[in-house]
């Protein structure tokens, strides 16, 4: 017998890539991605990072000095289009910048976004500039979170929190109850809610939640999708996830 060597033949073309760097506790962020790209025309890969508890700045900045590492290990030596940092209170912890430069140390062509700055872009899109803050943190993270957007310039009507201290329970929180406490919440004139932590499940509740309140509700992933999509020139229709998706 003779093998018969056959050259291959390779797509000419590629959909975007989006690289995703999920928290090794969080049960929500790669089902809430799957839920809104699942039918659109990109690819989707996913690393996780090692996540240290209780959920601390200090806790969440050593966490970031392992993003080189897990980002070289998204489609090694393969250009991503854009990579996701899946962390809020990381990012903030951490900040943009220290966590940009350490993406693109392993993907230099890399649009980098995170769920703090992909909210920040978001209620700019929307021109909005009162917004009520909901957080499952600690008190002192979700102070942290409060003094973020503060800083950003927006007025923080209202907040309340959960003070949980794992990553990995805040994904165990009941999203009817989450509903239920959201729905009743004063916010104080606020034109918009942001609910922050991509481990917590509020994006199956955004769109009931905005016709309750009659306000724009935003998320940690709902943002930080919008973003993402945008970065890769993704305009296929995106619905039942909130207002934000009808802005382009």
């Amino acid at each position: 017998m003779e093998s018969k060597k056959i050259d291959p033949k390779f797509n000419k073309y590629q959909n975007p890539k989006i690289g995703l760097i999920a928290l090794a506790s969080d049960y929500m962020i790669e089902k809430d991605f799957i839920r809104i790209i699942k039918d659109k025309k990109v690819d989707f890969f996913v690393n996780r990072i090692e996540c240290f508890n209780p959920l601390t700045k200090e806790n969440l900045i050593k966490m970031s000095e392992k993003v080189t590492e897990v980002t070289k290990d998204i489609l090694p030596n393969e250009k991503i289009d854009c990579v996701a940092y899946g962390c809020t209170s990381g990012t903030i912890a951490a900040g943009y910048e220290d966590i940009e430069k350490k993406i693109k140390n392993a993907k230099p062509e890399a649009i980098v976004t995170t769920p703090s700055t992909a909210s920040i872009k978001a209620l700019k899109k929307l021109n909005i500039k009162k917004i009520a803050i909901f957080t499952p943190y600690s008190k002192k993270l979700n102070d942290e979170v409060l003094d973020f957007f503060k800083n950003e310039n927006f007025e923080i009507k209202a907040n309340s929190y959960f003070n949980i201290e794992s990553d990995i329970d805040i994904g165990k929180v009941d999203p009817n109850y989450l509903y239920e406490v959201l729905s009743k919440m004063d916010l104080n004139g606020a034109e918009a809610l942001f609910i922050s932590c991509t481990a917590l499940p509020a994006l199956s509740i955004i769109d009931k939640l905005e016709k309750k309140l009659n306000i724009t509700v935003l998320s940690s992933n709902q943002t930080l999708i919008w973003d993402t999509l945008n970065s890769i020139k993704n305009k296929e229709t995106t619905k039942g996830f909130g207002k934000i998706f009808e802005v382009n």
